[in-house]
Order: C-alpha cells, then structure tokens, then sequence
C-alpha cells in the first residue's frame, strides 16, 4: 500500500482540541519524565500495552507528534460508513499502515515507517506485539530493535499504568487517574547496523523491555503474550514463565561492525 503523508494540521487540531483536554482534565491523567522526552530528532517511542486507551493517552500526553503504524486493513475504508472514517482518521492525522502479510506489502510498510524516522519524527511500538492479558510484561518481538538499528535512533522507553479502561458517560470508554512515565532515552547507536544479528536483536529488545519494567514495576514473563492469549497457554497461565528482568548481562561479543 503506498503511504499517504499529509500535513500535520489534523493531528494538531484533533490533539489540542479533543484529545489532550480529555486526557487531561477528563481521565486526569498524570506524566512523569516528560523532560526525558528529547525535543527533536527521530525516535522510536517503546512502551508496554495494558488497555485498549493506551495508543490515546500516550500520544495525548507526549509533547511532539506520535505516529502508531496501524493495521493496513483499517486505511482501505471498503466495509462502511464507519470504516470510512477510520480510515480518513487515520490518513489526516499522519498515521501509517502496516501490513503483516508479508513479502513486499510488508517490505513498503516498513519503509513507511523508515520514512517517518527520516523525517525526524517519532514512532510508537509496543514491542510485546499485542495487549497484555493479565498485566504482566510479556516477551518482546524483535522487530523495534530491528528498526532501532538500521535507522539508528534512539528508544524513549515509556511505562502506562492504570490504563485499563471501562464505560464512562454516554458509553464512553474511559479511564480514571492513568500514569504515564517517560524513561531516559536509551543509546543503541555504537550497535547501529542494517544487518543486525539474531543475538544483537534479542539484547536490544530485551534491554528496552527492562528499562519499560523499571518505570512499571510489572512482572515479566519470558513467553509471548499471543501464546497466553489465543494459543496453549491460554488456560493455565504464565506463572512458569516468570523472570526477575527481561534478559541480562552485557552485548553480545559477536556483534556487527557499525556501519560507516
């Protein structure tokens, strides 16, 4: 699917006008460390996913604008009315999409999202890949790390807590007295590669899931949360699985050597 990018003005409208006042003084929603967010340059953006809220307060709540790659499905608009919306949602406030389906639609999406970084703008990944059933932190895909590297940016991690949501007025989705905690922008460019390895690749993923746990303080389970979700684990559980911190020790010694 070819990228749409289009004027910011959207994103602002809708933020400064809806979104950050209810996230505000609606859901009185609290951020810590918003000093840690850096003021310019590319960056991805790396936090748990805890409630369905999570991809509005975060952006509500970070002082630049935030791009969630989206499924690619939801930009074509072909099932409705309300699909329609969504998708020209989507496109007027900068969003991307992401296919999954492999080869080369997936290929351009990640493009897309090279793009973005290019620009200087920041992108949103939660690297446990989907929400997490128990409020646990699960394990991480490697695919931010991936995109850390070969774009050579740094990873702001951040923590959301309290960001499960229920009915509010009108049926509203709400929730009451989230936090938000933005972490010190974590350095992975002395690893900056386009051919990172496998080893190289878990490290990064798993330091930033660490220093995401710090700000949270959640359990961490070494197993993906689809397999707790949807697959064998779905009736007993992730208690086997738990672990002080998300890996541990120093780089891998086999790393590439940096690019340039």
């Amino acid at each position: 699917m070819a990228e749409i990018r289009l004027p910011p003005m959207w994103y602002q409208f809708f933020k400064f006008t809806i979104f950050t006042p209810m996230v505000k003084f609606g859901y009185r929603t609290k951020v810590i460390g918003k000093e840690n967010f850096p003021r310019r340059g590319g960056a991805i953006l790396a936090s748990n996913h805890i409630g369905a809220l999570d991809s509005l307060v975060i952006p509500a709540s970070m002082p630049r604008k935030i791009t969630f790659p989206a499924k690619a499905e939801l930009f074509t608009g072909d099932r409705g009315l309300g699909s329609k919306i969504v998708a020209w949602f989507l496109k007027a406030v900068g969003q991307v999409p992401m296919d999954r389906s492999g080869g080369r639609a997936s290929a351009d999406a990640l493009g897309s999202i090279n793009s973005v970084l290019a620009d200087g703008e920041v992108v949103a990944i939660y690297p446990e890949g989907t929400r997490s059933p128990d409020g646990r932190l699960y394990k991480g895909k490697t695919g931010m790390a991936r995109m850390v590297l070969s774009n050579d940016v740094p990873v702001i991690p951040v923590g959301v807590v309290g960001t499960k949501s229920s009915k509010g007025p009108f049926g509203i989705p709400w929730v009451h007295r989230p936090v938000v905690i933005v972490g010190e922008p974590l350095d992975f460019s002395a690893y900056a590669t386009s051919k990172p390895s496998t080893k190289l690749l878990r490290w990064v993923t798993d330091e930033t899931l660490h220093a995401i746990q710090e700000l949270t303080g959640q359990e961490y389970a070494d197993v993906y949360a689809t397999r707790v979700k949807h697959g064998d684990l779905k009736e007993v559980g992730s208690d086997e699985f738990l672990l002080p911190r998300p890996g541990g020790g120093p780089a891998p010694q086999d790393v590439p050597a940096v690019d340039g």
